[in-house]
């Protein structure tokens, strides 16, 4: 008898295990569509997964993350809070969901949102006090607390509090947030000296962009080129090229380092630079309506228009070159 048995418990196995295998292979098929940010294709399959695992966290937290890349606050809230009631010690969980509950917050009226801010304080300091190295959650903390009005809990000090600690784990991190903090308190010299640091440290396209967006915001349009020249040099991302056409047909600025530039990225243009060739077309005419080749504009901005018929800004680029 014992035999039989133990011959039907290897007969069953030997029929699970093809299901296991392609169960299996089928999750990191969705783990693979989800690192391709294809989520349609991903989020199917963890859904059929949590049905016959509800308990299982991974897929939870993959849910919730697909839940938030689509701005699908109230789902991602459920997903993430599920996973903190179920495992309170974890920082990564807390992180996010007190990251989804700001979101949350930013999409409801601000009466609304008020209600959410003691939750949202809670989690995120809870994540920091669980891993003292936990990047994104002091990140999340300096936005958090230099953003709220003083009146319900905002504080520069907590801010800055925040983005020391994060000089501790990174010195780019923390040079970068302290330099988010001084622009966003209408401190740009502060700013610029703090970014400047950061690059002198790290000198990641992202500090370069930093720098270069400060100055165009307190148009300074000469020292954007040169910051985003330089990070051009450095680390040959072509959609530099575009920003620098980019600056230079806004401002009205080195034309003919403008026209090279955009000439540059159309050559070597792939979808993965972001900015669509349309808007490179706009910029070299605008370029060209500057220097007053009111051909070459018109060719540029009926190109624009070609690949997007209602390309309101062109439009209204076309108006004005038209009026030359």
């Amino acid at each position: 008898m014992n035999n039989i048995i133990l011959f039907r418990k290897i007969t069953l196995l030997f029929y699970l295990l093809p299901l296991f295998a392609v169960a299996q292979y089928n999750y990191q098929q969705a783990e693979d569509y989800f690192e391709q940010e294809d989520f349609s294709k991903a989020k199917p399959i963890f859904e059929s997964f949590l049905k016959q695992y509800p308990k299982d966290k991974k897929t939870r937290e993959y849910l919730g993350d697909i839940a938030g890349y689509g701005k699908d606050w109230d789902t991602a809230i459920a997903y993430y809070e599920s996973l903190v009631k179920s495992e309170a010690d974890n920082a990564n969980y807390h992180f996010k969901y007190g990251g989804a509950l700001g979101m949350k917050a930013l999409s409801v009226s601000r009466i609304r949102a008020v209600s959410y801010i003691s939750d949202i304080k809670h989690h995120l300091e809870r994540a920091a006090a669980l891993d003292s190295r936990h990047i994104e959650t002091r990140w999340a903390l300096v936005e958090f607390y230099i953003q709220l009005p003083g009146i319900i809990g905002g504080s520069e000090n907590k801010a800055i509090a925040y983005a020391y600690e994060l000089g501790k784990i990174s010195k780019v991190d923390g040079y970068l947030a302290n330099g988010y903090i001084a622009e966003y308190s209408d401190r740009p010299k502060d700013a610029e000296r703090f970014y400047k640091k950061a690059i002198e440290i790290g000198g990641s396209p992202h500090t370069y962009e930093k720098l270069s967006n400060l100055y165009e915001k307190n148009k300074q349009p000469k020292e954007a080129i040169e910051t985003t020249s330089q990070s051009l040099k450095k680390h040959k991302r072509n959609q530099l090229n575009y920003q620098i056409g980019k600056i230079s047909a806004q401002y009205n600025l080195e034309p003919e380092y403008g026209i090279e530039c955009l000439s540059q990225y159309l050559a070597n243009y792939s979808i993965k630079d972001g900015v669509p060739k349309d808007w490179a077309y706009y910029r070299l005419a605008q370029i060209y309506k500057n220097l007053g080749k009111k051909e070459i504009a018109l060719t540029w901005i009926n190109k624009a228009l070609l690949g997007e018929a209602d390309f309101k800004e062109a439009q209204k680029e076309k108006s004005l070159i038209l009026a030359l």
